[in-house]
């Protein structure tokens, strides 16, 4: 018999129900790639969905679902169904994710890089062997270079 996803319910309504001490009981079902939660109230019972989407949210192990049942929903005994878990049917790849952490990589080692080239530069002020220069003449080659470049700009058009 083919598998029908249950009714869902957002995070939010599921919040008002477990502060309103709603919620009867709750079902950690197994499903292709994880396990879903089913939230049992009044008659009713229904899937708590993903964030902004009309699908069962998934667990990708059975211990995070427990002890999300346990400790956001506050349901100490609930039930487990593996029926239809099959953590092999969906292929998980985040491209996003290995983006992410090249970009924290590179971050890292440029971060790394800098701090060594800053330590450096106060080794040698320290030493005397950097000079400082001051903020009169820094003003005075910059606006030296300006006008040179002003020059040259002018000479080019």
């Amino acid at each position: 018999m083919p598998h029908v996803p249950p009714d869902i319910i957002d995070g939010k309504a599921v919040k008002s129900l477990v502060d309103a001490q709603a919620i009867q009981g709750a079902v950690v079902l197994g499903q292709p790639g994880g396990w879903a939660v089913l939230v049992r109230y009044g008659a009713m019972e229904r899937a708590i969905s993903a964030q902004r989407a009309r699908r069962p949210r998934l667990w990708r192990n059975l211990n995070t679902a427990a002890a999300f049942v346990r400790e956001e929903l506050g349901v100490p005994r609930f039930e487990v169904d593996t029926a239809d878990y099959d953590p092999d049917a969906v292929e998980r790849k985040r491209p996003d994710q290995a983006e992410r952490l090249r970009r924290q990589r590179e971050a890292a080692e440029h971060d790394a890089w800098f701090r060594s080239e800053v330590g450096k530069t106060l080794d040698g002020i320290a030493a005397g062997t950097v000079g400082l220069v001051s903020d009169e003449d820094h003003r005075k080659r910059w606006q030296k270079k300006r006008t040179e470049m002003l020059a040259r700009a002018g000479q080019a058009g």
